[in-house]
């Protein structure tokens, strides 16, 4: 796994094999940035869009194609190399899939007729295709995006992760959504549950209760619980318990504050209710954590 400067902007690279590569591209900042690779035309990408806006410029600068959040674009021309020229907004998050035409066909080969473009009349065709991407999705990109793991399983991690995306991008079946949740069919309740996920990070010094919650953004408490779990694979408090974890142990990372701060920040009180909660999840105390880094 590396971190790539090219010609403007980083971003982190993840080999998954020969010709198969993840890019992770991540733009906290207040100004827009921009980020350029070599792609030629033996590639097929997949760019997913986890939060805020990026547009791809082609032709120097000629044509572009803008990509909000919770969105796709898919790039194939056999006729045409489509290096990467990425202008990512500010706090911007995009993970992109890169991997050769050939590999491409081999995670496919027994079910080539079932992707559009795998077809014979439409191998040397150009293809782009944007459209929003499932919460499912959204949820893998999350973990691609934000893991706490030993640095010898980073890539393989990585790994599992991309062939689920890409599993899950053409999984089109309508059917399989609706037998797994008929509740998720409605995209206003979507939104709802998402709105609600906000609004826990945004109090989670002090969230409400379920039942405050589920008057809040309009929807009974089972279609609530049911539908953040369906969403978020995991119950609302659990969801902040793991969110407020993580905010702590990046604040702790900064140097800037200390245990008692950054148990405020999340919610607790005292510091050795914070600390009791750093340990179930981490398994070490914030002191301990902070000291294995600066070992590290």
């Amino acid at each position: 796994m590396n971190e790539k400067n090219v010609a403007e902007g980083s971003f982190n690279e993840v080999l998954i094999e020969d010709g198969f590569y993840v890019l992770k591209i991540q733009n906290d900042t207040t100004h827009i940035q921009k980020v350029t690779r070599a792609i030629d035309s033996s590639f097929i990408q997949f760019h997913f869009c986890l939060k805020g806006d990026a547009k791809f410029v082609f032709n120097e600068g000629r044509y572009a194609l803008e990509v909000s959040e919770e969105n796709s674009l898919l790039l194939y021309n056999t006729q045409l190399d489509l290096p990467l020229n990425l202008e990512l907004n500010q706090n911007s998050w995009l993970v992109s899939v890169v991997m050769t035409i050939r590999k491409f066909h081999s995670l496919f080969s027994k079910e080539a007729d079932y992707i559009p473009f795998l077809s014979v009349k439409n191998k040397d065709k150009k293809y782009y295709t944007q459209e929003g991407f499932s919460p499912a999705i959204a949820v893998i990109l999350s973990q691609m995006m934000n893991y706490n793991l030993h640095p010898s399983i980073k890539e393989l991690y990585i790994k599992g992760k991309v062939y689920e995306l890409i599993s899950l991008y053409f999984n089109k079946s309508s059917d399989a959504d609706i037998e797994q949740c008929p509740f998720l069919v409605d995209e206003d309740n979507v939104q709802r549950i998402r709105r609600a996920k906000e609004i826990m990070i945004s109090r989670m010094a002090e969230p409400p209760t379920l039942a405050e919650l589920s008057d809040e953004i309009g929807l009974s408490l089972k279609k609530l619980k049911e539908g953040f779990k369906q969403i978020y694979g995991d119950s609302v408090f659990s969801f902040l318990f793991d969110y407020k974890m993580e905010y702590a142990r990046k604040m702790l990372e900064t140097g800037k504050h200390n245990v008692n701060e950054v148990g405020l920040k999340v919610g607790y009180s005292t510091a050795s209710h914070f600390i009791a909660a750093f340990k179930k999840k981490y398994g070490t105390t914030p002191k301990k954590y902070l000291m294995g880094l600066s070992v590290g």
